[in-house]
């Protein structure tokens, strides 16, 4: 017979749930003619007559079909576990960058393997996802995080599937409805970004912000800035690199940089940004003067923003850093990513000139528009700004500068320096 019934101990319920007590279960097993010869599928532990009865049907509509390839039997047994790890390594390596590579191990390991590793690849069902999301928000995981969770394995399962592992991918028929994730926090108007450089002014987030907040670098573009890509006589800095990934706690010298995660970019240094790298220069100098004197070691590795004996500053750290330093000045709550937002918005907002800020963050055309929420059609773009050139650069971003500080300001500190006799800067 194609269905059999045979009697279990711990039958499961509809939802793939084990119930703890015993029961009848249906089992499929249909004979079928290839090219190669007669073979035999088979699918065991349907929880109705009906149910086997109903997949009998589909499978011999399939298994007729010179087009359908069956599934691959010894691969549908193995885990979760050894499935997920087995993925992560051929596909990560692949196919994500590092640091994703590393986030999407850390989500198997720490959230999806503790509740689902122990399953057969086979036997998933959504339910038992669902399950999983439910027990995740429970331990208070953030809800981004349940989402990404969902993201990482739905990726995996489309792949088994395609793989012919399992006939369907049961994440995409999951009940759990995400929405949509917590508010972004707003980026800083000039306002806030102005209030925000009086208080790192004199401290190490001094040059991060200026960088992060006036030309929308990210956080690892910054630490990886170097002075030999500093041309503070032309007024240009190149962003050509960046801090490698996974750098080991107590790093002292970098060997080697990792290459920018969008395109490279020219930008221009204006008045305003100026003090500040003459500043941190000079700054980075006399601690260089100091450890010399005292006897201690100076590390030269030539960064623009490093620690006090020049040795590079982890990301992680200067992140979880950066909202403690927030904290403290009575400022609204942002990621330091959210820097670049804020630099993209307020440009955009003061030129409209979305293609020139796209280049001046190193984005594409397409990535801009979706990040400030406007079309992306090259009609909307003018001719003149298909090549963007240092000076349109120069133009956007001076325009923004001259918001954050005025030159009238300047000009009036300038004045009264000079009627209380203090040298002019």
């Amino acid at each position: 017979m194609a269905i059999s019934a045979r009697q279990v101990k711990n039958k499961k319920n509809a939802d793939g749930v084990a119930t703890g007590r015993s029961g009848t279960v249906y089992d499929v097993s249909i004979k079928y003619k290839t090219g190669e010869g007669y073979k035999t599928y088979s699918k065991r532990g349907f929880i109705t007559k009906q149910d086997a009865v109903q997949h009998e049907a589909e499978m011999k509509i399939k298994l007729n079909s010179p087009t359908y390839m069956p599934m691959d039997a010894a691969n549908s047994k193995q885990t979760v576990k050894e499935y997920l790890e087995t993925w992560v390594e051929s596909h990560g390596k692949a196919n994500l960058r590092p640091s994703t590579f590393a986030s999407y191990k850390g989500y198997i390991k720490n959230h999806i393997v503790p509740h689902l590793g122990h399953i057969q690849l086979k036997q998933l069902t959504p339910a038992m996802i669902d399950d999983m999301f439910q027990k995740l928000y429970d331990k208070d995981l953030s809800h981004s995080s349940v989402r990404y969770t969902q993201r990482i394995l739905s990726v995996a399962l489309e792949h088994a599937r395609k793989y012919r592992y399992i006939e369907t991918n049961p994440a995409r028929d999951i009940i759990t409805k995400f929405g949509k994730q917590g508010k972004t926090p707003d980026p800083y108007t000039i306002p806030q970004m102005q209030q925000l450089i009086s208080h790192t002014i004199g401290t190490f987030w001094e040059m991060p912000v200026i960088l992060g907040g006036l030309y929308g670098l990210r956080l690892s573009e910054i630490l990886g800035l170097r002075w030999r890509n500093v041309d503070l006589e032309k007024g240009v800095f190149r962003v050509v690199e960046q801090l490698p990934f996974g750098m080991p706690a107590n790093t002292k010298i970098l060997s080697e940089m990792a290459p920018v995660k969008s395109e490279e970019r020219d930008l221009y240094i204006t008045d305003v940004a100026r003090k500040f790298f003459e500043r941190q220069l000079a700054l980075q100098n006399k601690r260089r003067l100091f450890c010399e004197l005292s006897g201690s070691t100076y590390y030269e590795n030539d960064l623009v923003v490093a620690k006090e004996n020049g040795s590079p500053c982890r990301r992680d750290r200067a992140s979880a850093n950066f909202g403690l330093m927030l904290r403290h000045s009575g400022m609204a709550y942002i990621r330091f990513h959210d820097l670049r937002h804020t630099a993209a918005t307020n440009m955009h907002q003061l030129t409209g000139d979305f293609y020139t800020v796209g280049k001046i963050l190193g984005h594409s055309l397409k990535g801009i528009g979706i990040q400030l929420g406007i079309s992306t059609s090259m009609e909307a773009t003018t001719a003149q700004y298909v090549d963007v050139r240092l000076d349109r650069i120069k133009i956007v971003l001076q325009t923004y500068h001259d918001h954050i500080l005025p030159k009238k300001y300047i000009e009036q500190k300038k004045t009264q320096d000079k009627k209380k006799g203090n040298p002019v800067k």
